[in-house]
């Protein structure tokens, strides 16, 4: 494992300098060297031991090699590790009363101090297994209880710290001595592999993870800043919560690691840190000791507006609650272990009393650093403290040690305590006072390993209603309070729960929390807000920058035809088919429906125009009707000029069903009136074309064209002209018909009703077809256009089969490039254009003659031959 080897280095060092093989209870054994320890002790039949960092500043022994080694010198007391004694005392002797759980069996204890160090912690841990005991040594064997283990201590509770844990666990595990821990959380003592003893009575990292994460997805606080130390506990419980966060969607803004031993310079780059992130919640994996100097850095630069969120490890501190801290720490969340109210163990701590006596160490030293003097028989060498009399009252002192309503750490002491005693309950199979067999089976000894066995199956309820019992890797119930930072109106702060976590709950129900009894940072009103970028709104989709958090995004509407309606989508959802997004993009709705309908302005004036054509032809042939005898009615051949009167009056008419609503049989019928009635028109002025070509060719002599081109064949050929045309249509509409067909490819919510071409070459060979008429006709009008008359019908021809090509060719790249409905519009325009045309430029002339010039309408006018 990564950084290891200066553990494993100790481990093996102390292994070599102070283990000794393990002895029987009661065997003489000698130790080598100079560790003395002080031990708070009680002898019984059965010896539990206890690590405690009643200490926390442990100096560094200087390892050269060339001298024997110093004892680690520890300063710094422990109120609170000095209450976890007690607990530990107290649970004992509550035991020892009980007549129910080991009649007849007498637990002792040796307590140690660990100093919260690697080397001490283990020092004080092969102390207690290698049976160097005063009561071993100054007692007779008559006097002392009967020795039910074979090993001095079978079960140890201990420690606090994971990395001294570590170390300790990894020597008790090839012995099958059990280690109780009451305070090491850390995620990796839970591999059975490495550490087959270890048990422990407080939750592990990974579910004030959980809980952690949990909480900040409550309050949707996905931009965090963690904090923690260079030590196991905060390495493994920051890259947990990491991981954790980042699986749920949150992202960690940064992280600063607090030196062991941080000099001003390194206190403050990380506040300048704190300062400049956006982060305003920052998660804490460290203990109050290492945290106290950066915080007083924080508070003496006034930096409020951060939200706390503290580990297990300093929720409860009151040590950070002083006045200087409480305007930056007010409103501090966290997880605590569930705390109990035990019952007499706030009187147990009151009785506590200094003595000279050898075993009272421990207790001097914590009367010294209570009342802040020094005993006449005491270890304190400040000079500068008054002296005491040992007789001061603890009732009248408010302090970590005496505030025990309710207890934390101290419970979990205590039920570690109470596992042993249930396992050595089954071990030793007790049986209560009043039964037919009364006390423990004591005829034989049991070894560690025998014991650990036992606990692992140990399951029972306690007077608090809380189930104990360890799982496989060796965990209990994972139970938490959830602790707020309050003023109490008294100028201090009180830790007040305001929820709870219980990671065996069914999912969504482990955290329950009252949020309106949260008293938030700088006294806020509302919940803090810790947002890289905030949420997107609907409508709206997360776009991620490149190279930042996925936090950090920019929020893109939704496009065309898409929606979001819910905060913070990371993709926008298709609208269902015929349906168009709302202008907002937070719904979907029914999508407009577009074609070129009669109602509107566009239909309104291409049907007008579309009647005004059929009426303008249809006065024309009244007209011709009217003088029909006339020489310049007959000269144009009065049957044809009437049959192409109704071809255009046709192509006027049909422009009309390209309007209205697509149907099967406009969509069918549309095209095949359109190609029909252009060919007839064209083949109408494609035969007036031949016939003025053969009348001028008539008149050579020995020419009989005309004759041989009669009306019967000018009919039969404009019939012919007509049917290739008919046919093609009738051969398209049976094999690839155009079909209705809702368009929903445009923007804008559009659906557009057009006629689909399910072969678009169809189209565009009817639209050949005519034009290569027109072609032939224009080729043959051109032709012509030279003739003598003062008439000549080629001319009038050849102009309005010009205007005829303008129109269409202009027309394909119109009809392909407008969208919706005006491709409609568009084809109805060429056709009324094109039809406009040919009618005006034919017979307009015609017309003028007729009614406005009746002097030309005579056979001498028709060939230029009035007089002046």
């Amino acid at each position: 494992m990564p950084g290891n080897m200066p553990v494993c280095a100790l481990v093996l060092l102390t292994f070599f300098l102070f283990l000794l093989p393990l002895v029987e209870c009661g065997s003489a054994c000698q130790r080598l060297g100079e560790f003395v320890p002080q031990v708070l002790e009680t002898d019984g039949d059965v010896i539990i031991g206890g690590l405690f960092p009643l200490h926390y500043i442990a100096s560094e022994p200087d390892h050269d090699f060339t001298a024997q080694a110093q004892s680690t010198t520890c300063t710094g007391f422990d109120l609170r590790a000095f209450r976890w004694v007690q607990t530990m005392v107290f649970a004992i002797e509550e035991i020892n009363r009980n007549t129910t759980l080991l009649p007849g069996v007498t637990l002792g204890y040796r307590i140690l101090d660990s100093c919260d160090h690697v080397h001490t912690s283990l020092q004080s841990a092969l102390s207690l297994v290698n049976g160097s005991s005063a009561f071993q040594t100054d007692q007779s064997a008559a006097s002392r209880p009967q020795c039910l283990s074979r090993a001095p201590v079978p079960a140890v509770i201990g420690l606090a710290s994971s990395t001294p844990t570590r170390a300790v666990a990894d020597i008790f595990g090839p012995f099958e001595i059990p280690l109780i821990s009451y305070f090491a959380t850390c995620t990796c003592l839970t591999d059975k592999r490495v550490y087959p003893s270890f048990l422990r009575t407080v939750p592990s990292d990974i579910f004030q993870v959980q809980a952690l994460v949990q909480l900040m997805a409550d309050f949707d606080w996905r931009w965090v800043g963690t904090l923690g130390t260079d030590e196991d506990y905060s390495r493994y419980g920051i890259q947990a919560f990491t991981e954790q966060l980042e699986a749920w969607g949150g992202c960690v803004a940064f992280h600063h690691t607090i030196p062991k031993v941080p000099t001003p310079k390194q206190i403050g780059a990380i506040v300048d840190a704190l300062e400049v992130s956006t982060a305003r919640v920052i998660v804490v994996f460290a203990t109050e000791g290492q945290l106290l100097d950066l915080l007083l850095e924080v508070a003496r630069r006034n930096l409020t507006g951060l939200q706390w969120v503290a580990s297990e490890a300093w929720v409860t501190a009151t040590i950070l609650t002083t006045p200087e801290l409480q305007h930056v720490l007010s409103g501090t969340l966290g997880f605590s272990f569930r705390g109990a109210n035990i019952s007499g163990l706030a009187e147990f701590l009151l009785t506590v009393r200094p003595s000279p006596s050898p075993g009272s160490a421990f207790t001097n030293q914590f009367w010294e650093e209570q009342f802040g003097c020094r005993l006449t028989y005491g270890d304190s060498e400040d000079l500068g403290r008054p002296f005491c009399s040992g007789l001061e009252d603890l009732k009248l002192v408010d302090s970590s040690y005496t505030n025990a309503i309710p207890v934390r750490v101290s419970y979990n002491v205590y039920k570690g305590v109470y596992a042993i005693a249930h396992a050595l309950h089954s071990l030793l199979q007790c049986t209560p006072v009043g039964s037919d067999k009364i006390g423990c089976n004591t005829g034989s000894e049991f070894t560690p390993g025998q014991l650990l066995h036992h606990l692992k199956s140990v399951n029972f309820t306690n007077q608090f209603e809380e189930k104990v019992y360890f799982d496989h890797n060796g965990e209990p119930v994972p139970l938490y309070d959830m602790i707020n930072w309050q003023r109490n109106g008294r100028g201090g702060i009180r830790f007040q729960t305001v929820g709870g976590y219980d990671g065996s709950a069914p999912l969504g129900q482990q955290l329950i929390m009252d949020r309106n009894s949260i008293e938030w940072t700088g006294r806020q009103s509302q919940v803090p807000v810790s947002l890289c970028t905030s949420s997107c709104p609907p409508g709206t989709r997360k776009a991620t920058r490149p190279g930042q958090p996925v936090c950090c995004f920019d929020c893109l509407p939704c496009a065309e035809g898409e929606f979001s309606n819910t905060s913070g989508a990371t993709e926008c959802i298709r609208c269902p088919v015929y349906y168009w997004s709302n202008v907002e993009r937070v719904a979907c709705v029914a999508g407009i429906e577009e074609f070129l309908s009669f109602q509107e302005i566009m239909g309104i004036v291409l049907v007008t125009l579309s009647l005004l054509g059929v009426a303008a032809a249809t006065a024309v042939s009244v007209i011709f009707f009217l003088f029909r005898a006339t020489p310049i009615v007959k000269a144009n051949n009065s049957e044809l000029s009437f049959l192409l009167l109704l071809s255009l009056k046709l192509c006027f008419l049909c422009s009309l069903v390209f309007m209205g609503r697509p149907s099967l049989w406009s969509c069918q019928a549309r095209q095949a009136a359109f190609g029909i009635s252009f060919v007839l028109c064209i083949s109408c002025i494609l035969v007036k074309t031949i016939v003025v070509l053969l009348a001028f060719r008539s008149t050579m002599p020995g020419s009989s064209s005309l004759k041989r081109f009669g009306p019967p064949q000018q009919r039969a050929f404009i019939v012919g002209c007509t049917a290739g045309q008919v046919i093609l249509c009738m051969s398209w509409l049976a094999l690839a018909p155009p079909y209705p067909y809702k368009n929903t490819s445009y923007q804008g919510g559009k659906i557009v009703l057009e006629c689909k071409d399910v072969w678009p070459l169809g189209f565009y060979l009817v639209l050949g077809y005519i034009g290569l008429l027109s072609c032939v006709c224009f080729i043959l009008a051109f032709l012509c256009r030279k003739l003598p008359d003062t008439f000549n019908e080629a001319k009038l021809i050849t102009f309005s089969m010009l205007i005829f090509f303008a129109v269409w060719i202009s027309f394909i790249p119109a009809y392909n490039s407008s969208p919706g409905k005006y491709t409609v519009a568009v084809e109805i325009f060429a056709i009324l254009a094109s039809a406009f045309g040919l009618l005006f430029c034919i017979f307009a002339p015609k017309c003028y003659i007729i009614l406005l010039r009746p002097d030309l309408n005579t056979k001498k006018g028709m060939t230029g031959k009035t007089g002046k």
